[in-house]
């Protein structure tokens, strides 16, 4: 099914990964919010499990293995074009994560990656709902002593 003006809303999932006190963010390469600053993410595929979409995804997008601490919230993006028909409509599952291995880098989707701490969050021009996400990741994870 193709992903502009869709029948159904889609699953998505979204990774908030950790190393030590800063958070993943990707520079998106393609739409929805293509060229924006993001959390790693994307479509589940039939027949993978949450956990195993997150994973592939960090993966594909940034060459990082992560381990999954847990569920952080369900975010819905809803976009409408001018007529007011839904452009896109994704039901997002957000885990959070802290990265076990790799060097972050570009990859599959994915024009750009950094390491952002909360207090640089703002540079990034982030979705309301992403900056929220990492905010409540970031709670319940507990910040790790410098």
């Amino acid at each position: 099914m193709k992903r502009d003006y869709p029948d159904r809303p889609f699953v998505g999932v979204g990774a908030i990964v950790w190393r030590d006190n800063a958070v993943l963010l990707v520079k998106r390469g393609k739409a929805p919010r293509a060229g924006e600053w993001s959390i790693p993410g994307g479509a589940q595929h039939l027949g993978e499990t949450v956990s195993d979409a997150v994973r592939r995804e960090v993966k594909e997008e940034t060459g990082l293995d992560i381990v999954i601490g847990g569920i952080v919230d369900v975010v819905d993006f809803i976009d409408k074009d001018d007529s007011g028909l839904v452009r896109h409509h994704y039901s997002l599952i957000d885990l959070w994560a802290d990265a076990e291995s790799g060097q972050a880098v570009p990859g599959d989707d994915v024009i750009d990656v950094t390491w952002a701490t909360l207090e640089t969050l703002s540079r990034y021009g982030l979705w309301t709902e992403t900056e929220r996400v990492i905010e409540l990741a970031h709670s319940r994870r507990g910040p790790i002593a410098p």
